[in-house]
């Protein structure tokens, strides 16, 4: 299998911006017209894209829609979407709109079945996001940390037909101190459930790295900031993904 490069276009107030360590008062704000973003990103060869929408994480709820639906009606591959997606009809209303998969992270946690159901209901569209610090899971866009530990939290949802696993080292999201390379392969090898990495990309050693591991499980992965500041080259992560 060839390892998926998702850029992120991470949504606050309708801009595009980058957070440290998930802080929403750490925001770099990198531009206003995120549609413009998903096709420069399309034109450099992306075929997928993970969009995250910031405030609903914390509000429980969508808050950039229109900036979501104008993303999804202008890329021409495939939206990955998370943040604040926590109720049947808000899972229905993005599969509806031309969302390919949902990201579901503090529900997952709170209410596995919630998961399962909607599995069962959108066959290969959902996607658990397993944040983590320290090992632990975090939720509510990454303010509070729980007693459940990712690899015990990720194989609860084995038996459920999850498309994959998001894991996020929160302690490294959106600082450029390298992906937790380790920690997601071990992932990977824990589960029978393929796992995207995400969280502190800062270059192009570690897309070659995690392409090598596609036969371990690692489905793709998420990069943001060192796209932004030109740390990394989309079509060479493209290409090294592909090669490899």
């Amino acid at each position: 299998m060839t390892l998926i490069v998702f850029p992120a276009i991470d949504l606050k107030n309708g801009q595009v911006v980058r957070l440290a360590e998930g802080d929403m008062d750490r925001a770099t704000v990198y531009g206003d017209d995120p549609t413009h973003q998903a096709m420069l990103f399309a034109e450099q060869g992306a075929a997928h894209l993970h969009v995250v929408d910031l405030d609903g994480a914390f509000a429980g709820r969508s808050v950039n829609g229109d900036a979501v639906r104008a993303i999804v009606t202008a890329f021409p591959g495939h939206v990955q979407l998370g943040g604040g997606i926590r109720t049947p009809e808000g899972v229905a209303g993005w599969f509806d709109a031309g969302v390919a998969r949902v990201v579901i992270g503090t529900a997952a946690l709170e209410n596995p079945q919630f998961v399962r159901d909607m599995a069962a209901e959108h066959p290969g569209g959902i996607v658990v996001a397993v944040d983590a610090k320290d090992g632990m899971v975090a939720t509510r866009g990454w303010a509070d940390v729980s007693d459940i530990s990712v690899v015990d939290m990720a194989r609860r949802f084995e038996d459920a037909r999850v498309a994959a696993l998001l894991f996020t080292d929160v302690g490294r999201d959106g600082m450029l101190k390298g992906c937790n390379v380790e920690a997601t392969v071990d992932l990977a090898r824990a589960v029978d459930i393929p796992v995207i990495a995400s969280g502190g990309v800062k270059g192009i050693a570690e897309i070659h790295v995690l392409a090598l591991h596609a036969r371990d499980g690692v489905e793709g992965v998420i990069t943001g900031r060192a796209l932004y500041d030109g740390r990394l080259d989309l079509a060479a992560a493209l290409n090294v993904a592909a090669a490899a």
